[in-house]
């Protein structure tokens, strides 16, 4: 039974961990939530107390935690990854991340005698349970085909985009994409609701529209208005991808209008308490807060 090391006990590094040992991976975890430890050891999941202890156990590891500062102490920090030995180790980092910093740690890793591979992820829970995911991935070829034993029970594609950071920036442009998408639906709802629509009108127009997605279809309810019965993405989370989009355009001089009017509501909803909120609720934070500030 081959041994998976992870780092992130969240919702989507909890649903990999269940995935992976259905496929008969046997998983050694960690994460900085005790909580989330706890359950994952009810669940049968081996758990060890530091990022080092995970890189000694197994040879593939993966992590999937939130932000940028953290990926950085998990494989630079006392007991990080990259205090012990890791020769021969492959690290597949799923974090969404600004491209930037995984060029940053892939020298340091391989300095290290080992290999990285950057494989954000398109999808959520649902997906990541049927095996359905899209992995984003940038890395060297080889250490690619090594991932793909592991990513294999997770994906319905592995698309390898180019070197270190490529799988990174490709999720970036992916998830701003949504921001804005997001941001469209919240004023066009709002404009059409003002002038005497219903949420169920304009909701089914725009579900005829070139740009309906999958996505869409499983928001309408949410969309007008109903309790999230199973949250996939939260605010927050989608805040910290506009922002570190916006930061990584800042970088090559490419101007990013319509992404800052999304940060920004975004930002305003995190404010005022809705940054674990599913993604979609963002619609009812624009109608019942934002539009307060223009009447």
């Amino acid at each position: 039974m081959t041994k998976v090391g992870l780092v992130g006990l969240g919702r989507m590094g909890a649903a990999i961990a269940q995935r992976l040992r259905e496929h008969d991976f046997q998983i050694v975890a960690w994460d900085k939530n005790v909580d989330a430890m706890a359950q994952a050891a009810k669940a049968g999941v081996e758990t060890v107390a530091t990022p080092r202890a995970i890189a000694a156990a197994a040879d593939i590891i993966i992590s999937i935690i939130t932000e940028d500062k953290g990926v950085r102490r998990i494989f630079t920090g006392k007991d990080g990854f990259l205090s012990g030995d890791v020769k021969g180790k492959l690290f597949i980092e799923m974090s969404t991340l600004q491209p930037m910093t995984h060029r940053e740690l892939a020298p340091q890793v391989k300095a290290k005698g080992a290999a990285i591979i950057d494989s954000p992820l398109l999808g959520t829970i649902p997906q990541v349970k049927d095996g359905k995911l899209l992995a984003l991935v940038g890395g060297d070829t080889a250490d690619v085909e090594r991932a793909k034993q592991v990513l294999g029970p997770l994906t319905r594609r592995i698309a390898h985009m180019g070197p270190n950071g490529a799988g990174c920036a490709m999720k970036l442009s992916a998830n701003l994409g949504m921001a804005v998408y997001l941001q469209s639906l919240a004023e066009g709802l709002a404009l059409g609701r003002k002038e005497g629509l219903t949420a169920e009108q304009i909701l089914d127009i725009f579900g005829e529209m070139p740009i309906a997605s999958g996505w869409l279809k499983s928001k309408v309810d949410i969309l007008k208005g109903e309790p999230v019965q199973q949250k996939s993405l939260d605010i927050m989370s989608m805040r910290k991808d506009a922002l570190s989009a916006i930061a990584t355009g800042a970088i090559h001089g490419v101007p990013m209008p319509a992404t800052m009017g999304a940060a920004a509501s975004l930002s305003a909803a995190c404010a005022a308490g809705w940054g674990d909120r599913d993604l979609a609720e963002l619609v009812r934070y624009f109608q019942e807060n934002m539009l307060q500030n223009f009447e």
